[in-house]
C-alpha cells in the first residue's frame, strides 16, 4: 500500500470532477496532478476554469494546475473520467487505447460486455474482465466503470442478500437534486415538489443491477436471472438518494439470516484495507426513521451505504430502505476505490 501514483480527473470543471479534486486530496496512494476539461477551459489555471461549487474552499494543490486538453498526450497512468455523456465515449477510448487506465463514471461503457461494472465489495472478481478488454480491443490500458449512484445503494443492499438467490425487486428511490449536476433541476421545479422521471435512470438501475450481481463466465458477465422493476424520482433533498426496496428469493430465508447477512457482510476493499473502503460497507439501523439523507448520508465518509425498515413484505418476502451519498460512494468515492482495488490487485504493474 506504499506505492504512490500520479493520476488526473477529466471533466475537471464539474460537479463530479470537483468532487474527485476533494476526494484526492492528502490521498495515501494517489497524487493528482493533471486536469482535463473542455476546450474552453484548456490552458487555463484551474480557478479561472472552476466555479467551485462545493462546501469549502478550493483545495490548494489545484489552485496551481493549468488545465488540459481531454487528450492522451502528457496525461498520468490513471484519469478519473467525470465527462459528460455526450462526449465521453470517444476520449476515454483514446486514453485507454493509448495505455491509460480510465476510472469512469459516465454511463457510456457500463454495458459494454467487456467493461467491468464495479461495486467492489460486491464483484470484486469483475475486474478480472479487463484482460479480456486488452485482448479484445488490442488496448496498452483499459476502461473500468462505477454505476449509476442509485444502482450502487441498490446493488449494496442485494448484495449480502444474492446467497439465497434472488428472484425479483421493486425497487423506488428518491433522489437527491446533487445528482442532476450544476445548474441541475430548476428550483421552481424541484422545492415542494416530487419530480417522478429521470430520464434513462430507471433503465439503467434495472440492466446494471443484473450485470452487478451477475456471473463472470468466460469473458463476459452472465447477469443475475432475476427481474427488476425500478421508480425512480427526484425530491428536494441536496445529496443522499434513498432507495425502498422489496425482494423476493427462491424461498424465504427468514428474517434472522437477512440481518446476518447485513450485519457480516464485508467485501475485497475491507480485506485488502483499502484507503478510500469503509470498516462498515452496509451499516443496518433499527431506528425506524432511519435512514435520512441529512443524518446519514455521511456515514463512512460518505462510503457507507446505510439500511433500515427491514421488515417482512406482504407481496414478496423482505423489504428495506437504504441511503448512499450520490456524489461520494455514488459516484467520485466508487470511481477512486475501483482505483484502488486495480493497484492493490497488481494490475497497474502488470
Amino acid at each position: 500500500m506504499a506505492q504512490t501514483i500520479e493520476v488526473g480527473v477529466l471533466g475537471a470543471t464539474g460537479m463530479v470532477g470537483q468532487q474527485f479534486i476533494r476526494l484526492l486530496e492528502g490521498h495515501p496512494q494517489l497524487k493528482l496532478t493533471w486536469l482535463g476539461a473542455s476546450d474552453r477551459s484548456a490552458g487555463k489555471l484551474y480557478p479561472e476554469a472552476c466555479s467551485w461549487r462545493l462546501d469549502g474552499p478550493m483545495p490548494a494543490m489545484v489552485r496551481g494546475l493549468t488545465v488540459k486538453e481531454c487528450k492522451p498526450a502528457g496525461a498520468p497512468p490513471i484519469v478519473f473520467s467525470a465527462m459528460d455523456a455526450s462526449v465521453a465515449t470517444e476520449i476515454e477510448r483514446a486514453f485507454a487505447e493509448a495505455g491509460h487506465w480510465v476510472i469512469s463514471n459516465s454511463r457510456n461503457h457500463r454495458m459494454e460486455h467487456d467493461v467491468p461494472l464495479l461495486v467492489p465489495e460486491v464483484n470484486a472478481l469483475h475486474l478480472a474482465l479487463v484482460k479480456q478488454q486488452q485482448a479484445n480491443r488490442g488496448w496498452k490500458g483499459g476502461i473500468l466503470t462505477n454505476p449509476n449512484c442509485s444502482t450502487v445503494g441498490l446493488t449494496m443492499g442485494l448484495g449480502p442478500l444474492r446467497q439465497f438467490g434472488i428472484q425479483r425487486v421493486l425497487v423506488a428511490t428518491m433522489q437527491a437534486v446533487s445528482g442532476a449536476g450544476y445548474p441541475g433541476v430548476a428550483s421552481l421545479d424541484i422545492l415542494g415538489n416530487v419530480v417522478p422521471y429521470i430520464g434513462g435512470e430507471e433503465e439503467k438501475m434495472q440492466t446494471e443491477t443484473q450485470k452487478i450481481l451477475g456471473a463472470l463466465g468466460d469473458g463476459c458477465i452472465v447477469p443475475l436471472d432475476a427481474k427488476v422493476s425500478a421508480h425512480c424520482n427526484r425530491v428536494p433533498v441536496i445529496d443522499g438518494h434513498t432507495v425502498a426496496v422489496s425482494v423476493e428469493f427462491a424461498k424465504d430465508p427468514g428474517m434472522d439470516a437477512v440481518r446476518d447477512a447485513f450485519t457480516r457482510f464485508r467485501g475485497r476493499p475491507q480485506e485488502l484495507n483499502l484507503p478510500s473502503a469503509p470498516t462498515t460497507p452496509v451499516l443496518l439501523v433499527d431506528d425506524p426513521t432511519r435512514p435520512q439523507p441529512r443524518r446519514d448520508a455521511m456515514a463512512g465518509n460518505g462510503m457507507t451505504v446505510t439500511m433500515g425498515r427491514l421488515r417482512p413484505c406482504e407481496v414478496f418476502h423482505y423489504k428495506f430502505v437504504a441511503l448512499v451519498h450520490n456524489t461520494i460512494r455514488g459516484a467520485a468515492g466508487a470511481a477512486i476505490l475501483n482505483a484502488e482495488l486495480l493497484l492493490a490487485e497488481g494490475y497497474l504493474n502488470a
